[in-house]
């Protein structure tokens, strides 16, 4: 009997681990092995995690990539990867180094080489970037500041109810990596999207996300262009960043899989 292909799902700013347990379960469901491990400094709860801030300062996108680099190399085969957000920065980095079989990048924080900056992402980043002390630290959003980030596209009272259930502090530190990588020549958010060896990649698009307006994801595609492995678009025109965790992640996680499917994967 052939063993489950593992599955690594990896969260972004702002989000615990356990906000990716219904996917957990719809991939069990469907013969994967999935694991969703936190990043550096995250605790097992939310609430443990909200109690220690100071954990999540100053985690930069290396360490946080290596961390997880760290998890797929105990895994007994290469796993499928799928992130989220920033989550989907990381992915993208991995799966250009080689490591896993596929990725899946959900309204994915923007590498190196991408260009556009709507308002709208400004915004958002705003609570962290307005205070250059906020790379060392660890930074909370405001249910208003969530609602403006992430559930923008969701109705308020659930994006509120979104917010206490699954909401952590977050490091500043990756949101200065990003906004200062096109002025760096070894931004950490460099990812090597030359690599013609590598398996197969999903971007997936939130046609009314704030956070990750789709014209990054659209221009993160273009980085691709040099590359002969498979790199494909999605977008899901009315969705927010929210779209992984509200009432409508299941539509996103069935296409992740049908194109998992698709790849014989």
């Amino acid at each position: 009997m052939t063993a489950p292909v593992p599955v690594v799902f990896i969260h972004g700013l702002w989000l615990h681990a356990s906000s990716w347990q219904p996917w957990i379960d719809l991939f069990t469901q469907a013969g994967y092995a999935p694991v969703a491990p936190g990043w550096p400094g995250d605790a097992s709860t939310v609430e443990e995690t909200r109690a220690h801030p100071e954990a999540l300062a100053g985690h930069g996108v290396d360490e946080v990539t290596e961390h997880f680099a760290a998890v797929i190399r105990s895994l007994p085969s290469p796993p499928v990867l799928v992130g989220h957000s920033f989550g989907g920065l990381i992915v993208e980095k991995l799966l250009g180094d080689g490591l896993g079989v596929a990725g899946v990048a959900i309204d994915a924080a923007p590498i190196k080489g991408v260009l556009p900056l709507p308002i709208s992402s400004l915004r958002s980043s705003f609570p962290v970037l307005k205070n250059p002390a906020n790379s060392s630290r660890a930074v909370s959003l405001t249910p208003e500041q969530f609602h403006y980030a992430f559930g923008n596209a969701i109705p308020e009272e659930e994006s509120s109810q979104l917010y206490e259930k699954w909401t952590i502090p977050a490091p500043g530190k990756p949101l200065f990596q990003a906004a200062t990588a096109n002025f760096h020549p070894h931004a950490e958010t460099a990812v090597h999207t030359d690599n013609d060896a590598r398996g197969p990649l999903l971007l997936i698009a939130g046609g009314a996300d704030h956070t990750v307006g789709k014209a990054i994801t659209y221009s993160t595609l273009k980085q691709y262009r040099k590359s002969d492995a498979v790199t494909e678009l999605f977008e899901f025109a009315d969705r927010g960043h929210s779209l992984t965790i509200d009432h409508g992640w299941q539509e996103v996680a069935d296409k992740s899989l049908s194109w998992l499917k698709s790849k014989d994967l």
